[in-house]
């Protein structure tokens, strides 16, 4: 009996942290994997290479923080992509336009991220008022949202990339806490907030470490952490994925606090279209398409639940890393582009059996006990 209350223990554990030791044994791969494909040194788990997974995943991350509060209520917003895109079209207008009438950098930037502000809140109240208020099923309602976005992002960058920003903003969007340069020359060790100014003999040996989009989103993910787990919103959130219908009679105003997560889906939306104008000084009509289902997808594998009322910010955060593990190892291993989607995609399914049977395993352990 003790043994068979072991493995019941060890199965619950494994079915409940399954992403964490996926993520882990991904790792542990592509570093045994990657030097023996590429017949050198090269380290999978680099400061360069570990950095550029951090970056990669900073834009799957912002979409993925509102998405998972939406999810957990029972929602889901398929306009994000889109949010996105609209987003870095509109910030960068206000940009370019704040600098072409004299303002300094920094007021054109704050221009520029006061403009995302508003589209963020804008968006959030149309998609979350319809579905609140006019109880249009939010499938349908982020879906067209996606499309009025889509031709507005189009309409307004005059179906091209908006450029003629100031080169300036560049240390907004790619500059880093630290840098580090590697070898034995004068110019070797860490740097702080500073960047060395180097021979271009030596600037191919130094590393950025913790950009400013990647601490920026560190900051809104640990906002989002606290924001589900120790307050009264975040109560209201699990509460109102588990059962609606007991939510409004236990007081909660459901349609109101509806209405503030497609808010905060459109916001992180915003923000994340924000940064890319920010990191490529451009912004593109285009950019957040690619990204929906990554998010979406990085929202399931960490385990939020599509019936909704379970859920974490963390599980998205590993869901994030597990994608950018995946796509970045398998482009070091030269695998063709197609494969990655479809790896990703089986593990996407994976996850939703994981959820679909998580409670049935529980309730097999249950019995034997």
């Amino acid at each position: 009996m003790a043994i068979d209350a072991i493995g019941n223990s060890v199965l619950s554990q494994v079915v409940r942290l399954w992403a964490w030791l996926f993520l882990a044994i991904l790792i542990v791969f592509f570093i045994t994997a990657v030097p023996l494909v590429s017949g050198d040194t090269v380290s999978f788990l680099s400061i360069r290479n570990s950095q550029n997974i951090l970056v990669a995943i900073t834009p799957i991350l912002l979409l993925g923080l509102g998405q998972t509060f939406v999810i957990i209520s029972g929602g889901i917003d398929l306009s994000v992509g889109w949010t996105m895109s609209f987003a870095s079209v509109v910030s960068a207008l206000a940009l370019r336009w704040g600098y072409q009438i004299g303002l300094p950098i920094p007021l054109a930037v704050l221009m520029g991220f006061c403009a995302t502000l508003a589209c963020g809140v804008g968006i959030g109240l149309f998609n979350g008022t319809i579905i609140a208020k006019l109880k249009v099923p939010p499938f349908i309602v982020t879906l067209g949202s996606a499309f009025i976005l889509r031709g507005l992002a189009l309409l307004f960058s005059e179906n091209t990339t908006v450029i003629g920003l100031p080169r300036q903003i560049r240390d907004f969007g790619n500059e880093s806490l630290f840098y580090f340069v590697r070898g034995d020359s004068e110019y070797a060790g860490f740097y702080f907030l500073t960047k060395p100014e180097l021979p271009r003999a030596v600037l191919r040996e130094m590393d950025r470490i913790i950009t400013y989009p990647v601490l920026v989103t560190a900051i809104f993910v640990a906002m989002a952490i606290y924001l589900l787990r120790a307050t009264r919103f975040g109560r209201y959130t699990y509460a109102i994925g588990g059962n609606r219908e007991a939510a409004i009679r236990a007081g909660i105003p459901v349609d109101r606090h509806v209405i503030k997560l497609y808010v905060l889906a459109s916001t992180t939306a915003c923000l994340a279209g924000f940064l890319s104008v920010l990191r490529f000084t451009a912004g593109s009509a285009v950019i957040g398409d690619p990204l929906l289902l990554s998010s979406i997808a990085a929202v399931i594998i960490g385990g939020v639940s599509l019936f909704g009322g379970s859920g974490s910010v963390i599980g998205t955060v590993i869901g994030a890393l597990i994608i950018a593990v995946l796509t970045t190892g398998l482009v070091m291993l030269n695998v063709a582009p197609f494969w990655q989607f479809i790896v990703v995609g089986c593990v996407v399914i994976l996850a939703v059996l994981i959820d679909q049977s998580r409670d049935a395993i529980k309730a097999s352990l249950e019995t034997r006990q």
